[in-house]
């Protein structure tokens, strides 16, 4: 379920970086970006690189901009993967950080957010995000979810969805290949009454929407595009 893709392309990990800044809620380092005081929260869930990740905090800040305040959570304690670490190989690393973690450690945050007036919540996963994601719609403890090149999420977790939810997935992905984010596609459609949106990006690979060459204007076309598909998924369905 997970390999080489959930590795390539490495961010240079910024702890400053971004227009937001850095604080606690629940107990958890998290980034925070956009106006403490809209109704509107989104939760965006790092891919095993984490919250320090510069494509991520420049989305984050872009959804803010939008009108939405923005947290992104340090869900592994101020360790995310580092595929120079030889002792820390990828198997190893997920067994001390796997979704469930992440799941639990979102619950208190969700419920932070609410008592500081928060109304509406929507969930961002990238990667190993997605997971985590899923997870939140299925509890219902979200009012909308977008996954983007998932990670470990499956069938059976696609049929227990039924809050709004939108997949983006790329044409070259092992971890999520086009044929199982086209039988997400099929299970949400047969759902009457859930709005869902598929699509499967061409020619662009697992990660392409965080991890991307910021030098190679194809690259930085193909992640914007699916920037704007989040964008207008969370104008129609956060509310």
């Amino acid at each position: 379920m997970s390999g080489p893709e959930c590795c390539s392309n490495p961010p240079t990990l910024n702890p400053s970086g971004g227009a937001g800044h850095v604080d606690k809620v629940a107990g958890v380092d998290s980034y925070f970006t956009g106006s403490p005081h809209s109704k509107l929260a989104v939760l965006m869930v790092a891919d095993v690189f984490g919250y320090e990740a510069p494509s991520l905090r420049k989305l984050a800040d872009k959804v803010a901009a939008a009108g939405y305040y923005v947290v992104v959570p340090d869900f592994f304690d101020g360790e995310p993967f580092n595929p120079q670490n030889p002792n820390r190989p990828l198997p190893a690393w997920i067994k001390d950080h796997g979704a469930d973690k992440g799941f639990e450690a979102a619950k208190p945050i969700i419920e932070a957010l609410k008592s500081k007036g928060v109304s509406a919540i929507a969930a961002v996963g990238f990667c190993w995000g997605a997971k985590v994601v899923v997870e939140l719609a299925k509890s219902k403890l979200i009012q909308t979810g977008v996954l983007l090149h998932p990670s470990f999420v499956s069938v059976d977790d696609i049929k227990s969805v039924d809050i709004p939810i939108s997949i983006l997935g790329a044409e070259i992905d092992q971890i999520s290949p086009p044929e199982l984010v086209k039988q997400f596609e099929q299970i949400l459609a047969a759902k009457s009454g859930v709005a869902s949106f598929v699509k499967i990006f061409p020619k662009v690979s697992h990660g392409w929407t965080v991890r991307y060459n910021t030098e190679d204007a194809e690259a930085v076309k193909a992640a914007e595009e699916a920037h704007q598909e989040l964008l207008d998924w969370l104008a129609k369905h956060l509310k």
